[in-house]
């Protein structure tokens, strides 16, 4: 199994229509990729503006379908608007 983790940095003023798209987006993947075990949205609890997409995958095949389904495709605009920084995203294998 594959981790990743996606830091993302909202704008001041954005997190309403970020959290909207995330829903959506979170929704669309536990219903469309059985590959995918975990994706959910968190939010910091103490640096403002900072959310932390935890997902977990299958394998590389799954996170290719991730990328490439179209409901990530049409969703990421919608966030990307959102973001004050480009994400970062780190991928970790499972060992445990």
């Amino acid at each position: 199994m594959i981790a990743v983790t996606a830091a993302l940095t909202v704008k001041d003023g954005m997190e309403a229509g970020f959290v909207e798209a995330a829903q959506a987006l979170a929704a669309a993947v536990r219903a469309n990729e059985p590959g995918c075990r975990l994706y959910t949205f968190t939010k910091s609890r103490s640096t403002p503006g900072l959310f932390v997409v935890l997902e977990l995958y299958d394998d590389e095949a799954a996170i290719t379908a991730h990328r490439n389904s179209a409901h990530f495709k049409a969703l990421s605009p919608a966030l990307g608007a959102c973001l004050a920084a480009p994400p970062s995203v780190t991928p970790y294998d499972v060992v445990v």
